[in-house]
């Protein structure tokens, strides 16, 4: 497949949701993990704060696992902690040293993946697979959201009911800038979406993201009437009055329907404007093993 032909963000969500009405994740069983470490890069990382948001956990990412390994080996000596949740979508990259150094520090190491035979699955003590579909490289939308819906136990087909539904306003492509604040229950998605800002428009377009708590902190000084503010839920007081766009959610909504609907909407944003990343991602792909020490070009489509 060309570049050009990429689906956008928003089809590949409704792919994914039509996967798994098909094909239920099985409910991943947290009871027996104890007080575990979890680590995942980037996304990974935002998804394990998701799944692990009602259990104790130690969140960590590959910027601080190491010093975290550091400041509990205390508890994991006194076997209070005994295992290392590694989150990968690949079972590549950081993911690799990640288990070497669990394992190395005496953890059984746990790998949530959607790569069977990738080699992080081959290090670890226990792989856990989830199914996904072929899908342009950084989108991760099946990847994660199969976790997550096996993780809180959703199911898909609500999901896809709910974001039918949406009607975006007329003037929906004037806009330059668009904010988006979640309930503060959600607020780990939050970052999976400036995520998808710096994939999908990097520098040219204004893309936020908040829950109603961190909306608060000065977030909107600076107004502007070129700015459209997404709210899942009722917003009084963030961006122009005229600017503001309310979605009620469903009494029922969970994590998984609020990272299909986020990431529909921000794959309508990419619909209607330039193809940025269509544009960009086939010499991202050439260039971006570099900095991981490799020679071979990632795949532009994630089999």
């Amino acid at each position: 497949m060309t570049p050009n032909k990429l689906p956008n963000l928003n089809e590949t969500v409704i792919a994914a949701l039509d996967f798994f009405e098909k094909n239920q994740p099985a409910r991943l069983n947290l009871k027996n993990l104890g007080f575990p470490l979890v680590v995942g890069s980037g996304n990974a990382f935002n998804t394990g704060q998701i799944i692990f948001s009602d259990k104790p956990a130690i969140i960590a990412n590959e910027s601080n696992f190491k010093k975290i390994i550091t400041n509990y080996k205390p508890l994991i000596r006194k076997k209070i902690i005994t295992q290392a949740v590694i989150i990968s979508a690949s079972g590549e990259k950081d993911s690799i040293w990640e288990i070497k150094l669990a394992k190395k520090n005496g953890l059984k190491t746990i790998l949530l993946t959607c790569s069977p035979q990738s080699t992080a699955a081959q290090l670890a003590d226990q792989t856990i697979v989830y199914q996904k579909l072929p899908e342009p490289y950084t989108y991760n939308v099946s990847t994660y959201l199969g976790m997550i819906l096996a993780g809180k136990n959703e199911k898909a087909l609500g999901i896809k009911k709910f974001i039918n539904t949406l009607k975006l306003p007329k003037d929906f492509k004037k806009y330059t800038a668009y904010s988006f604040i979640l309930p503060d229950e959600f607020g780990a998605i939050a970052p999976m979406l400036e995520i998808k800002r710096h994939e999908l428009f990097g520098p040219y377009l204004s893309l936020r993201a908040f829950s109603f708590g961190e909306a608060r902190h000065a977030k909107f000084v600076n107004n502007s009437a070129k700015e459209l503010v997404i709210s899942f839920g009722e917003n009084k007081y963030f961006g122009l009055k005229k600017n503001r766009l309310e979605i009620k959610l469903p009494k029922n909504a969970g994590f998984g329907l609020i990272f299909a609907l986020s990431y529909y909407l921000i794959g309508k944003i990419q619909e209607i404007k330039p193809p940025y990343f269509k544009k960009n991602i086939a010499s991202y792909c050439q260039e971006a093993p570099q900095a991981y020490g490799h020679k071979k070009a990632f795949a532009i489509i994630v089999e």
